[in-house]
């Protein structure tokens, strides 16, 4: 097992999740918010779900994002500025569900 770099606080960090368990974990909370109909962004869907951070942020995000565009359950309607910390306001895509979410047609 690899050495692990306890955090500031003192603690291990939890273990990372491989990308696979990673989507199988974070997908719900995404379906869920593509039914609403409501915008979004994927930060803010990872916030109020407390969703858990990928091995690999940088390109995880938007390869999830993008299947999920790919399989139908989401479509990209604007942009607007992060609300990630340290994102110093730069620009994010909003998403919505598509109408075939919205009913239920998407899984």
């Amino acid at each position: 097992m690899p050495a692990q770099q306890p955090q500031l606080d003192g603690t291990l960090p939890e273990p990372s999740l491989d990308y696979r368990s990673w989507v199988d974990t974070i997908r719900p909370a995404f379906i869920r918010a593509a039914r609403t109909g409501q915008w979004f962004t994927s930060y803010e869907i990872a916030k109020t779900n407390d969703l858990p951070e990928p091995a690999n942020p940088k390109a995880d995000w938007g390869n999830f994002v993008q299947s999920l565009v790919r399989h139908g359950v989401i479509e990209h309607c604007g942009w607007d500025e992060t609300s990630r910390p340290g994102g110093e306001h730069s620009g994010v895509k909003v998403w919505r569900g598509t109408r075939a979410a919205q009913t239920g047609r998407t899984a």
